[in-house]
């Protein structure tokens, strides 16, 4: 007995020894000097990210925010996505609540699919709205049929309620079916539910199918419905037709100010993202999908890293929230501007603001800027151009030339990057480059890093991702056309969570990007052409 509880102390001790020379060797990497370091890591996403919102398992699906009068916060539910869905059912309401669009709590499962054979096998996005007078909540939202047969739906509209927003109940008697209006029984999806003088207006992403006909049209239209009580809805024909035989997702129609909205995704392998158009009267609104696409700052709201916008306001702010896609395999250029990216990803959410000409941007979410509140050291790590005369750095101030870069120490998971680029014309390009550290091969030391360019084309600028040293520019990445500031100064706001990205640029730009790797990695500053001065380089964190 004796014997053996020797050796069961000394098999102990040499697992103890194990597990201890394993923390050694982990202590290293955890106590890296990451202010001096120039090697690139190779960083992985933490499990849950709580600022732009992915679950612990799983990704988000199109939102359904909403604004709660009776709580007073924000009640986002999203179509919750597994990495393997089940073949039949898939897509429950999953939710969340916030208060200011940049922390949010978790609520859990809120409506579940029905079983394989019921209608909503699969649950597609919708609105919430609350009926005060009756004192409930309704849930309208697409519910999707497995395999339907030729005399059954594959989508139609479908409702549940709630007295508390906590237990839910699903209308077995209620379906808004297409067929019954001559719309498509495949396409009749995104409810949308809002409020005018008149009573409730719906609308519905759909294409005609007139009757007797075995086949949907090419051409998409939003149906209009009306309902005085939120229970029975009529039918009062087309609201608007949809822009150049593309299908329009999730559309949103509401009033800012004097003017009237409908905000939507193009999910076309070519645009897909989102758009708006206005009008100074919902007459107007409707009128406006004609063949004359919007200008620059009219129509697309961010690019194609940022999809299925809906939006919630609480009466006085509005706001937009939409998914950033993951990419497969992590890999950053696996991106293509001909294919469907990854469905499903990480919620991000902007503040949706309005110009004086009626023209919409989205904009920082204030509460961003208090929560990024931990200030960093500024430190360079690395610079190329100052020995050729073409970068000199005083007072925190950064005078550059083309082909001139300055390397930032390494990110953490969460930061706000801000500063200030005047350039010399405008006709000078630069970026931002992420993902920096030397690699290696080998004897071989490279590099490959990804960059947010600002180019010039014309009397514009616009953004495009690019692998530098690698693949260059990622046509799948989207650019975004803007008009060049009067005077050459871009005020520019980064806000990363891990491997999201969100750019601002003065009240013109916003562009959301996903970037393997951010955390734990260099990121610097580069002039390609002309000449420019950045100043105000503060680095903020949580």
């Amino acid at each position: 007995m004796k014997a053996i509880n020797k050796i069961a102390l000394v098999l102990c001790t040499l697992s103890l020894c194990t597990l201890f020379t394993a923390c050694q060797e982990n202590i290293p990497q955890e106590q890296k000097d990451w202010e001096n370091t120039t090697a690139y890591f190779n960083a992985s996403d933490e499990v849950t990210t709580t600022t732009y919102y992915k679950p612990s398992v799983g990704s988000v699906g199109d939102p359904i925010p909403f604004y709660d009068p009776v709580t007073k916060d924000y009640k986002i539910l999203y179509l919750h996505n597994f990495e393997k869905n089940t073949d039949q059912t898939f897509h429950p309401l999953w939710g969340l609540r916030t208060t200011d669009a940049a922390t949010y709590t978790q609520m859990g499962e809120v409506l579940p699919t029905g079983l394989a054979g019921e209608q909503d096998a699969a649950l597609g996005t919708g609105c919430i709205v609350y009926d005060e007078e009756a004192k409930l909540y309704y849930i309208y939202y697409t519910g999707e049929r497995y395999k339907p047969a030729a005399d059954e739906d594959r989508q139609v509209v479908m409702r549940a309620t709630s007295p508390d927003f906590v237990t839910w109940t699903k209308d077995p008697l209620f379906r808004l079916r297409g067929a019954d209006y001559g719309y498509s029984t495949l396409n009749f999806r995104d409810p949308y539910i809002w409020r005018m003088d008149d009573g409730w207006h719906m609308i519905v992403a759909t294409k005609p199918m007139p009757a007797g006909a075995r086949v949907e049209e090419k051409d998409g239209c939003f149906a209009e419905f009306t309902s005085a009580d939120l229970k029975t809805w009529e039918h009062k024909g087309t609201f608007s037709k949809m822009i150049w035989d593309r299908f329009l997702e999730c559309p949103n129609v509401f009033k800012m100010g004097d003017w009237w909205y409908l905000t939507y995704s193009d999910m076309s392998a070519f645009e897909r993202r989102v758009h708006y158009l206005k009008g100074k009267t919902i007459d107007e609104l409707k009128a406006a999908t004609n063949p004359n696409w919007p200008d620059s700052k009219e129509g697309a709201l961010d690019c194609r890293a940022f999809y299925a916008g809906n939006t919630a306001s609480d009466g006085t702010d509005r706001y937009m929230w939409g998914w950033c896609p993951e990419r497969r395999g992590k890999d950053n250029t696996d991106i293509s501007a001909e294919a469907e990216p990854k469905w499903g990803g990480t919620l991000v959410a902007h503040k949706l603001m309005q110009r004086e000409d009626g023209t919409l941007y989205l904009g920082e979410v204030p509460a961003m800027r208090e929560k990024y509140n931990a200030a960093k050291e500024v430190k360079v790590v690395k610079k190329w151009g100052e020995e050729e005369g073409n970068l000199t750095i005083a007072d925190g101030v950064y005078t550059m030339k083309a082909y001139s870069s300055v390397m930032f120490s390494t990110l953490g998971y969460h930061n706000h990057l801000s500063m200030t680029v005047t350039t010399d014309s405008k006709a000078d390009r630069f970026g931002i480059s992420f993902v920096r550290g030397d690699r290696k091969d080998g004897d071989k030391t490279y590099e490959k890093y990804y960059s947010i360019m600002v180019c010039p084309d014309g009397d514009k600028h616009f953004i495009r991702f690019e692998e530098e040293q690698g693949k260059w520019e990622l046509k799948g990445g989207g650019s975004y056309a803007f008009d060049t500031p009067e005077d050459n100064t871009y005020k520019i706001d980064i806000y990363t969570d891990n491997s999201v990205l969100v750019m601002y640029i003065n009240d013109i730009v916003t562009y959301t990007q996903r970037i393997y790797g951010i955390q734990r990695n260099c990121w610097s500053v580069n002039c390609y052409e002309g000449g420019m001065m950045v100043q105000d380089i503060q680095i903020k964190q949580y």
